[in-house]
Order: C-alpha cells, then structure tokens, then sequence
C-alpha cells in the first residue's frame, strides 16, 4: 500500500469522525425515560396509548402501546377540541368575518332579546360570558346529546341560563361559551360549525381523522365533542409552533396565533376552573402552563384531563401528544406533569 494512499484512508477516517460528531442531536435522544413513564402509570392510562414527540422538523419520538391504537386511529378529545375552536375562530377574524370584539347579539338575535346581546366572541373564547355554567365536576363538563344542533342549544342558553355577572368580571369554565362562539361562526359563515372548521382548519391540515360530529349521538359540540388522532393533533402543534404555517401555506396570522397565546383577563378572580388548572392564565383555548413578563404562553396546553394531553414548547421548540383511547383515572396534571418532565429529560432539557 503506498504512502500517498494510507494518507486518503487516514484523511477520509478523520473526516467521517469528525462527521459523525456533527450529526443531528435527535439521533442522540434517548426517550427510555418517557417509555419508563408510560409503564409506571399503565393503569391509568390504560392499555391503549400514542405519544408523539416533535422536534428538528420531524417526529423523534412515536410510542403505540397496541396494535389496535396506533396514531392514526381516532378517539375522543374532548376539551382539547377548544384549541381547534378557538384556531378557527381566529382565521375567520383573520378573513373578516367578525372580530373578538363582535357582540353575539348581533348574529344569534334571541340572545338580544333575552338581555344577553353584550356577549362578544372573545368572552366567548375565555369562558368570561357572565352567564350560568354547568354544575362544577368533570362528569358534568362531558358531551351531552340533548340537543339536535347549536342553533338549539344556544336558544336554550338565551332562555334559560342565567345572567350570573357582567361578562369580563369572572372566569367560569364551562360549555357555554365556546358552544355560543361555534354558533356565531355558523351564522358569520352561513355553514355548520364542522364543515366550517373542516374547510378552514381541519383540511389544510391535512387533519382527516378530526371532527366535532359525533356520529354515535348526532350533534356538535364546539367545547367537548371533538374526536382526533394523534397524527392528526400534532399536524395542528406544529402548525402552532410554526406561527402559523403549515408545510409552507399560511393557515393562521402570526398575529392571531400571538392573541391566542396572550393571557386574557389574567387579573379577574376563578369561579371555576377544572381541576389542575389552578393558578393557571387562560389564552384562547388553551393554558399557559408557562409564561414570560408580558404574560405570553411560552408552554401551552389545552388538554383534556381524562385522556388527551397536546402541548407546545415555544421555549425549547418541540410539540408532543399523549392520547389515550380509554383512561380509567383523572389524574389530570400530574399525568401531564410526568410526561412533559420525561419528554424534557429525553430531549436533554
């Protein structure tokens, strides 16, 4: 072997270390600590389990813990449809449709003539209408099928929910305004709530799985009656943490994304709140379970505390979902906590 080729071997060996030193930090990751957390708590999570992490433009993380539940499969979201809701609120604003500022009253008139014409779309985004919520308790926030459309529910709402307090002087979690915000969309659109948010939020996102009819009950539910896949949440997360954007189209403002990750009306005093959200502001339809000086989400939120737990790290710049099919525990935070600490620690945070 001549010298001259033993220095290209030499050359070529020292090039190929020097590259693999420089390789992506995802193909480091080492996610046994999040598989480990997933184990520990199998009896409340069930079974039936997806999580999905995303960082560096692509998924670095996938755990499907049965073969009849992977992340394509579609499941109950419950509350964590708000976020949707509140993402397609925002884009018809961004379309000129209405505003934040828009009074209910002025779509929906029998809200007028029952006294609650003031009611805006951003109070209806915030649960701060003022008027009377569901009794307190998880049982009592789940999807109900007494209705046959929005446009009866929110009759009932004008004629028998009380005016408890001006609106913007408490925040009271409930239904109601998020069910009165999906029926002022309907009527701004002249379209059902779910073709509305099919067209502009749900097909972009390439999001097929996602919907807000329930087949099995027939009726939509803006608030808690959305169904999803994990694949098709996390297409919405990243296009939260792309401001926007979503494989190159532009399907929310970057101005609507930063009002939706604003705490509103940080400084007015909880009625109610779920539990494990206490202490925490509220955005549009989502919490900040973190936030800097001006009050904006630098992690957000909007889980489902029986079973769907999607959130944003703007901070560290990665989206994750812990979806599970049945859950048999209400564990809330703590479920989140876990996980969110797991995911950190396998990330190197």
């Amino acid at each position: 072997m001549s010298y001259k080729f033993k220095v290209i071997c030499l050359y070529f060996s020292l090039l190929s270390g020097f590259l693999l030193m420089l390789q992506p930090a995802n193909g480091q990751y080492n996610f046994s600590v999040v598989d480990d957390m997933l184990q520990k708590n199998q009896k409340i999570l069930g079974k039936q389990v997806v999580a999905l992490v995303w960082k560096d433009g692509k998924i670095v993380y996938r755990k499907e813990t049965s073969e009849e539940f992977t992340g394509k499969m579609q499941a109950p979201i419950a509350a964590s449809g708000q976020w949707l809701t509140a993402a397609a609120s925002m884009i018809c604003v961004d379309e000129g449709k209405l505003s934040l500022d828009t009074k209910a009253g002025k779509l929906i008139p029998i809200l007028a003539k029952y006294m609650k014409a003031y009611i805006n779309l951003r109070h209806c985004l915030t649960h701060t209408t003022g008027l009377e919520g569901e009794k307190t308790g998880m049982g009592k926030l789940l999807p109900k099928s007494k209705f046959e459309s929005l446009e009866e529910e929110i009759n009932h709402f004008a004629t028998k929910r009380e005016i408890v307090t001006n609106p913007q002087t408490e925040f009271y979690y409930s239904h109601v305004g998020m069910n009165i915000a999906g029926r002022m969309l309907e009527v701004a659109n002249r379209k059902t709530f779910d073709r509305i948010v099919q067209e502009k939020l749900l097909r972009p996102l390439k999001m097929r799985s996602t919907t807000f009819f329930n087949y099995d009950n027939l009726f939509i539910n803006p608030s808690v009656g959305a169904q999803s896949s994990a694949n098709d949440y996390m297409n919405f997360l990243v296009m939260l943490l792309n401001n926007g954007m979503f494989e190159g189209k532009r399907i929310i403002s970057e101005k609507a994304i930063a009002e939706m990750e604003q705490a509103q009306f940080a400084d007015l005093p909880v009625k109610y709140t779920p539990p494990g959200t206490e202490g925490l502001h509220y955005g549009l339809g989502a919490w900040l379970m973190e936030e800097d000086a001006q009050k904006r989400g630098t992690i957000l939120c909007s889980p489902s505390f029986t079973g769907t737990w999607p959130f944003i790290d703007r901070k560290n710049n990665y989206a994750a979902i812990l979806l599970v099919q049945s859950p048999s525990g209400e564990k809330g935070k703590e479920i989140y906590a876990q996980f969110k600490a797991a995911v950190d620690e396998a990330l190197g945070l």
